[in-house]
Order: C-alpha cells, then sequence, then structure tokens
C-alpha cells in the first residue's frame, strides 16, 4: 500500500476548503495515511537553531528536546511516498502553520546539505499534491506567491515531483471553486 503523509494548514477547522480537498486527494489515491495538523506546530527560533547547527554526537538532553518535534515531521516525510498538503492562501502566500511546518523539516544535515555546487536535497523522490485554495488569487497568477515558494522549499530538500489541484475563487462562489478542484482530483492518478 502506498505510505501518504496529509499535510494540513488552515486554521478553519471544518469550515476548511483545503482539508476537504485533502481528504478527497487521500480517498482517490488509497493507502495508508498519516495526518499532521501544522495548526500547533511552533515557530523555530534561535533555541532551535543553535541545536540544529550543533552536530548530532555534540547535542545536550534539552538540544535533542528541542529538536525532537523537528525529527518527527521529518521522518514522517521520509516514510512517505506520496505528501498531500493543504495550501490555503492567507494574503497572498502560505499560512503560518504551514511555515511553521516547513521551518521544521528544512534542517542541515536531515533534509539537505552545503556542498560546494550549492545547498542538495537529501529527502529523495516522492510525489507531492497540494490543494491551493483561495479567495480570489488564481494559481500560477503574479499575486500568487505561494506556489512557487512551495516547489522551491520542496526542491531545496531535494522533492520536485509537486503538482497541484487548485480551487480558485472561493471568495466569489466557493461551491463552483470546489467542483473544479474536484474534477482534478478525479484526473488524478492513483
Amino acid at each position: 500500500m502506498t505510505k501518504i503523509l496529509k499535510i494540513d494548514s488552515s486554521i478553519k477547522g471544518p469550515a476548511s476548503v483545503t482539508r476537504k480537498l485533502t481528504d478527497e486527494i487521500v480517498a482517490k489515491l488509497g493507502g495508508t495515511v498519516t495526518e499532521r495538523d501544522t495548526t500547533s506546530i511552533p515557530l523555530i527560533d534561535g533555541t532551535w537553531i543553535g541545536a540544529a547547527y550543533t552536530p548530532k554526537d555534540a547535542r545536550t538532553a534539552e538540544q535533542n528536546a528541542t529538536l525532537a518535534l523537528s525529527d518527527e515531521l521529518i521522518a514522517e516525510i521520509k516514510a512517505a511516498e506520496v505528501i498531500v498538503i493543504g495550501a490555503p492562501i492567507y494574503n497572498f502566500g502560505v499560512t503560518g502553520p504551514l511555515k511553521a511546518w516547513i521551518d521544521q523539516i528544512c534542517r542541515v544535515g536531515e533534509t539537505f546539505q552545503y556542498t560546494e555546487a550549492g545547498p542538495q536535497g537529501l529527502v529523495g523522490a516522492k510525489r507531492v499534491i497540494v490543494a491551493y485554495a483561495s479567495g480570489g488569487v488564481p494559481l500560477g497568477s503574479a499575486y500568487d506567491l505561494a506556489t512557487a515558494y512551495i516547489k522551491q522549499v520542496l526542491g531545496f530538500i531535494g522533492i520536485t515531483d509537486v503538482s497541484f489541484v487548485a480551487a480558485e475563487g472561493v471568495a466569489v462562489d466557493e461551491a463552483a471553486a470546489v467542483a473544479r478542484a474536484e474534477a482534478q482530483i478525479a484526473a488524478l492518478a492513483a
């Protein structure tokens, strides 16, 4: 069975369009699912950075505790074959909770490394499907600051197979926007 990691980042709970879409994508794909709601993930801080940049064998117990959630999140990514990400667009970009998850999973020596040629991703090949929902920002438009960022950060850790299912114009006609996204989901290869 396919191992799927489902990431939800909307603060709207059951009223979230992206949560509905990630559920539908996962149902379409089938497999075993690990679910991660990013709304409770803390922001990284100076203590976290200090721990992340301390060699593993030199970390204190406190530093290991600081990185425990990050280790768990990274293990979830590495174990998954497919990652389904709910990405509602707030003010032209990704949500704070999604950014907090991204910051926790981008770790030197774990998901990327620096080389003479620049950063190199360490996660390996994964398929990612992003459920994109916006009130009025079309996917790929000049105002869409989220999709290029998502592709860039996933590429940074070594994931380049990224596709989007878009519910655009939710603020104008939510039912029509969701119906268009559901048609894209129906066309996904399992």
